[in-house]
């Protein structure tokens, strides 16, 4: 089956993570976290050099899997404490956009470059993209928060605080599977 056409995706055809890390003098009492976006939607046309992806996520429907490392296991008040910090203080309830703008393909790997739209910034971000016929659809990014303006989270006197840098990625079915070509 060719991959190539639209496809749109969504929390049906796959997973859309982040997985932060933890640094400062205490970062053994932290947690390493992973965390699902649980409303978004991508429209991905594949068409070798002419691939295009978009991508709109709404910010308030992140939900922390779990938390790993630490001194003590995140109970569900943790994880939900956690969801409302990074809506309050972090990406302030806004919705993040990516509209790619340049791209290179070789086979069943893109190397996408666009514009990421976040905590009401936009600058440019490359990243790349496996989208082999039959094979799952990977991506991932690193995202730099001070490079959209946002101050990682810190606590206990910034003693502990949230790696600068995030990883966001997408573990999806193969395409056809999960996501809706269109004609």
């Amino acid at each position: 089956m060719s991959t190539h056409g639209t496809h749109k995706l969504g929390p049906a055809s796959g997973a859309l993570r982040l997985r932060t890390g933890r640094t400062g003098a205490v970062a053994r009492a932290g947690h390493d976290l992973l965390i699902e976006v649980g409303d978004w939607e991508a429209t991905l046309e594949l068409a070798g050099e002419a691939t295009t992806l978009t991508l709109r996520a709404d910010s308030t429907s992140l939900k922390v899997l779990e938390g790993t490392g630490g001194m003590m296991e995140l109970g569900d008040d943790d994880k939900a404490n956690i969801v409302q910090t990074i809506d309050e203080e972090v990406l302030s309830r806004r919705d993040i956009e990516f509209h790619s703008t340049a791209v290179s393909a070789d086979g069943d790997r893109y190397h996408l470059g666009g514009e990421l739209t976040l905590a009401g910034q936009t600058h440019p971000i490359s990243f790349e993209l496996e989208a082999p016929a039959g094979g799952r659809l990977l991506a991932s990014a690193v995202i730099k928060q001070t490079d959209w303006g946002i101050k990682p989270y810190t606590t206990l006197f910034g003693a502990l605080k949230v790696a600068d840098e995030v990883t966001v990625s997408f573990d999806g079915e193969p395409l056809g599977a999960g996501s809706e070509p269109e004609p």
